[in-house]
């Protein structure tokens, strides 16, 4: 008997890349294709229409019972309460680290609200929280769930379309005059941008980063942030539009090493990413951070273990060398 899914959401095409490798019948239904979404989305999604909740409240409500349970990301999990569903929701990143229903929630990086919501909406968001059957989430999210939730579930593991990202990828055609790292992510605080761009000052060596031009933009003090980091950067980074995903992969291919998160302390996607097309990385690793793997607790295996601008820079160079 084959399970259907419906799936409402999908950050950072988690469900898409799931389904590729499952029996299980899911069905996505996220956010219309705009901003980041042109590049990042799956070609594969359905789209609500537009963002009015009750217009996509309805649209779930006709085709509901189609479906054996639901999955949540984002604000996925506010639509399927309001259609009375079954669901488990799934968090990556800041809808629980700074959840809309905790007043003025604040990423602890910034001192701007990212929610400021009134009582009746907070409690509203609450509801959509407690109503779920399960809260999953990862070594990154866990820690917040645990403050919100008595049901809830890790996964380590982090799911990477191997037919996407693998080592026979032809590379761009783009020419390269010395040592390129590439760098995908988001500038701003949250990626350690502003870390990079400082142990780039004690760097020895000679080469270029190829940055994408994508900032964060979630409040208007991450506007500016993003924007000083952006303006701010230094000669050796070079500014390229952003990509579409699956146009990604030929860039891994492309360059000769990738630079991670460096203020979290844990690997996100593009780190495994560039791991599978067999590329060097650079990802700031907080060695208390483990991992469950096959019932065994590991530690991450990549470098630095300093978040600090001077030990950046020793790796930096020693992976140009």
């Amino acid at each position: 008997m084959t399970i259907n899914v419906l799936a409402i959401g999908d950050v950072g095409n988690i469900l898409s890349t799931l389904r590729k490798f499952t029996e299980t019948k899911i069905h996505i239904i996220n956010s219309p294709k705009d901003d980041a979404g042109i590049f990042t989305y799956d070609d594969n999604y359905e789209l609500f229409e537009n963002y009015n909740v009750l217009d996509q409240v309805k649209k779930i409500n006709k085709i509901k019972n189609n479906f054996d349970f639901c999955i949540t990301m984002g604000v996925g999990e506010r639509i399927a309460y309001l259609a009375d569903l079954n669901y488990i929701s799934l968090y990556v990143g800041r809808d629980i680290d700074a959840p809309r229903f905790i007043k003025n929630s604040t990423e602890e990086w910034f001192d701007e609200p990212l929610h400021t919501l009134n009582f009746l909406e907070r409690r509203f968001y609450r509801r959509a929280f407690d109503s779920a059957i399960a809260h999953v989430g990862g070594r990154l999210t866990l820690p917040y769930l645990k403050k919100y939730s008595k049901n809830c579930i890790r996964v380590d593991r982090v799911i990477i379309d191997p037919t996407l990202f693998n080592d026979t990828i032809k590379p761009i055609d783009k020419k390269k005059e010395r040592f390129t790292f590439f760098c995908p992510q988001r500038m701003g605080l949250a990626k350690g941008t502003d870390i990079l761009w400082e142990a780039i000052k004690y760097c020895k060596t000679d080469f270029d980063i190829i940055q994408v031009d994508w900032r964060d933009t979630g409040t208007d003090q991450e506007k500016r942030t993003s924007l000083k980091i952006r303006e701010s950067r230094p000669k050796q980074v070079k500014l390229i539009p952003m990509i579409k995903r699956n146009e990604i992969t030929k860039y891994y291919a492309w360059a000769d090493a990738v630079i991670g998160n460096l203020r979290m302390g844990y690997f996100e996607n593009i780190e495994l990413e560039a791991i599978f097309c067999k590329k060097p990385v650079i990802s700031y690793v907080n060695k208390s951070i483990q991992y469950i793997l096959e019932n065994k607790q590991l530690e991450s295996q990549f470098l630095p273990t300093s978040n600090e601008p001077k030990e950046i820079a020793k790796v930096i160079d020693k992976v140009v060398e």
